[in-house]
């Protein structure tokens, strides 16, 4: 019985990537990890540690060392940008392809025909500037919170229409835009004169809605994030299943990736609540693959606060030296991020870093894995490790672990 357990630090990058001068300026120096032990020397991370980060890192910014029995490496991001949604969607196997940038201004006319035609009432808002108004109820615009241009926004009144047909709005708009991401959402409303009352504009090109202030988040939350090129058919838990292997997603995962046919923990943010429930589930009989997002270490980036995101990081080290306490020679854990956020950098948006790859087995000896080209290699490596058949993305690094652990090796044979 093999557990192969993913966990993904939000986040937490280890170093500016090679083409930030050129693609995203403003994230120019950043080092999420490194900026955040230089400002605490103090802060002692012992399960990261023991992990290899010091190691991943390339220096000392503290009082932290390497560690000679680490297998570590990085790997950079496919994806354009630093993204939560497409990182999670690269490292489950999906090739990222090059969304476009637009405003919502340059689509409205194509998407209110797209909504016609299947049946809605659509109706525009605003003078100048318009956002889309379906059935009394859901407004469809751009996302004020992301980068502008990359994100449509659908919120919904969920006490007026149902999630389901708010996700069936959701895929008409998918299928005729090619931007990054549409958001499906809301919440449970007193009155959808909320979501109006909360319609926003910034500079002077982006329209939508200030999803915080329209009260979504305050009763009855859901969401369905849609992705431009990601087909769930081809990727980790779609391949996983087909070889008669669980899947389990714990955390913000289990909101943005598709997993039909395995367990989902969805809409969870406490640390404390998402590591407790991969311990119960990394003791649980059978082989499975358990893919967790720690997610409030993003929150701590983008409030800029370097404490927080280093009390967070405690968190999640006292809870790896859990997990790793309970493995059995048959297992596997990689310890990764998403992307970066750097809390010092000037700005409260993700930056643009190559991430860590920490691998811990119970036997093993230290072991270099490289620079990856995308965060795919993780996923191909479960596939590989599960003999499923390979997810559209990435070249699995099981071969290296074999010949820096006997147990995997041992794995390899059986299988």
């Amino acid at each position: 019985m093999s557990k192969f357990i993913v966990l993904v630090i939000d986040s937490f990058g280890v170093g500016a990537m090679d083409d930030v001068a050129r693609v995203r300026p403003q994230d120019v120096g950043a080092n999420t990890c490194g900026h955040i032990l230089l400002s605490l020397p103090d802060l002692h991370l012992p399960a990261l540690e023991k992990l290899g980060i010091i190691n991943t890192l390339g220096f000392q910014p503290n009082a932290m060392i390497p560690a000679k029995e680490a297998v570590f490496g990085t790997a950079n991001l496919q994806h354009e940008g630093g993204d939560t949604f497409m990182g999670h969607q690269e490292i489950l196997g999906t090739c990222p392809q090059a969304p476009l940038k637009m405003p919502f201004s340059m689509v409205i006319s194509k998407v209110e025909f797209a909504l016609q035609a299947a049946g809605y009432q659509v109706e525009r808002v605003g003078f100048g500037l318009q956002f889309l108004w379906i059935n009394q109820s859901v407004a469809i615009g751009d996302n004020l919170e992301a980068d502008l241009g990359q994100v449509y926004n659908i919120t919904g009144n969920l006490s007026v229409v149902s999630f389901e047909q708010l996700k069936a709005i959701g895929r008409v708009v998918r299928d005729c835009v090619q931007v990054g991401r549409v958001i499906a959402f809301g919440g449970q409303l007193d009155s959808s004169e909320q979501i109006l009352a909360a319609a926003e504009e910034k500079q002077d090109t982006y329209i939508g809605i200030n999803a915080p202030r329209s009260g979504a988040y305050q009763r009855g939350f859901a969401v369905e994030h849609m992705g431009y090129g990601v087909d769930d058919s081809v990727q980790v838990p779609q391949r996983l299943y087909e070889q008669g292997i669980k899947t389990v997603l714990i955390g913000k995962v289990a909101d943005i990736v598709s997993n039909p046919h395995g367990v989902s923990y969805q809409n969870l943010v406490d640390t404390q609540q998402i590591l407790d429930l991969t311990v119960e589930e990394l003791q649980k009989p059978g082989d499975v693959f358990i893919c967790v997002n720690v997610q409030e270490t993003d929150l701590s980036g983008h409030a800029e606060d370097v404490e927080r995101y280093a009390e967070r990081l405690q968190c999640v080290d006292e809870n790896l030296l859990r997990i790793m306490g309970l493995m059995q020679p048959e297992d596997c854990l990689v310890v990764m991020a998403d992307h970066g956020n750097d809390p010092t950098i000037g700005h409260s948006k993700h930056t643009r870093e190559k991430v860590p790859v920490l691998v811990y087995q119970t036997q093993q000896v230290g072991g270099v894995l490289g620079e990856r080209e995308t965060l795919s290699d993780v996923g191909a490596t479960v596939c590989d490790f599960f003999g499923a058949a390979k997810p559209q993305n990435g070249s699995s690094f099981l071969p290296l672990l074999r010949t820096y652990s006997s147990s995997i090796a041992t794995r390899g044979v059986q299988s």
